[in-house]
This record gives structure tokens, sequence and C-alpha cells, in this order.
């Protein structure tokens, strides 16, 4: 979700003013990277370059290659909603391919596919770069996303629609929200309650007293 969403700067889409939450580990996207190469080892095939869609896909990018022992990371940049949405709320490519990918098997990664709009604007630009093969792929594949990646670790039901928060977006997703979440006068005690009460977020102590401290509250 989010990213971009979520991708996007991680502030949640309009009309999710304090959504449901739910906080990834590092251990859930070791897992995800786990299941995502081992499904691309079973169907032969393993990339000769990974894009990685940024900001959000540039983490699970990197630890995929890993896993598949690709050496070629090469970045696309797409910008959906959030403080750098567009306009319109479309989503938008902003930085080109980092790098030719003509004659490659590219899969494009990102983190997540929530409309799914970023992900298939950069496959059809990467498929415009006239590569062998591309395909795609994301740790998490919300179910009422219009597109579906090839391959993906986990699916959320459409219903049980979740603004997931990644280990490599913590900060700036708990800033949003507590921003959203503050209510002039009252402290960061008020702010995690909220989270708590209305996210399911419950942000360990002091975390908000750390960005409090170049974040105002109000």
């Amino acid at each position: 979700m989010a990213s971009t969403r979520k991708r996007r700067a991680n502030v949640p889409p309009a009309g999710a003013d304090l959504p449901k939450c739910r906080v990834a580990s590092w251990a859930d996207v070791d897992g995800w990277a786990d299941r995502l190469a081992e499904t691309v080892r079973e169907r032969s095939a393993v990339p000769t370059t990974i894009v990685g869609l940024t900001r959000g896909g540039w983490v699970p990018s990197r630890v995929l290659a890993d896993r598949l022992g690709v050496k070629r990371l090469v970045s696309l940049r797409a910008q959906h909603w959030g403080v750098t949405a567009t306009p319109t709320g479309a989503a938008q490519l902003t930085e080109g391919l980092s790098g030719p990918v003509e004659g490659e098997r590219v899969l494009v990664v990102d983190d997540i596919t929530d409309t799914g709009e970023s992900l298939e604007l950069a496959v059809a630009h990467v498929r415009d770069a006239r590569p062998h093969r591309v395909e795609s792929a994301t740790f998490l594949h919300i179910a009422h996303s219009k597109y579906r990646p090839t391959y993906y670790a986990e699916e959320i039901p459409r219903e049980g629609w979740v603004w997931v928060v990644f280990p490599w977006n913590y900060w700036e997703d708990l800033v949003a929200l507590a921003l959203r979440a503050a209510v002039p006068g009252e402290g960061v005690a008020a702010i995690r309650a909220t989270l708590r009460e209305r996210c399911g977020w419950d942000v360990p102590p002091g975390h908000l007293e750390r960005i409090a401290r170049y974040v105002p509250f109000g």
C-alpha cells in the first residue's frame, strides 16, 4: 500500500486519513524475498538485470538481487501520491532508466502494488527499451490493484487493505501519520494514543519524542 503506494513518498492516499496500519519487520522482508527468489528460480526466470522502482522498490530490489545472484541493478523512478503527488494524482515517471536494458532479461521490482499504476507504467517504459524479456515482482500485492505483477510474495485481499509500514519507510510514515493525528495543544502522548486506537499502530515509547525534536506537532 502507500507506495509508492507505495510509489511514492509514504503518505496515505486522499480519503485514508488515519488508515489501519501493518508495521512490517525486517524478518518479514527476509521472508518475502526468500519466497520471491524461490518462485523465480522454480520458473527458471532468473533475470540478468533488475530494475528497482525507486524509492519504495529500491531496498526490495537490492535484497532480491542478492538472493538471485544478480549483479546488475538499474533504477527507475515513478511518483504517485504523497507529498510528491502529481497534480492529477496519476502515476508519473520522473527519472528514466539509469542504464540500458536492451537485450536483457529484466525483472522490475517494487515493494507493493496498491493501485498498480506506478509498476504498470514502469514495466511499459522498460518494454520500450527493447529488453529480451520483462517481468515484474513485488513483495506485496493488494487484490484491488488494476495491475498484477508476474510474481509477488503475499497477496492482501481487497477487504483486508491496510497501510503497510515498511522498515525503510518507518520514520517517514510515522511523521506523516503523527501530523494527521496531532491536535493543537496536546502532546505526543495523545498522538500515540490516537495512532494506537485508530491505526492499530502501537508506536514504541520514545519514537514520537524523537521526531518531535524537529517536527512541529502544533
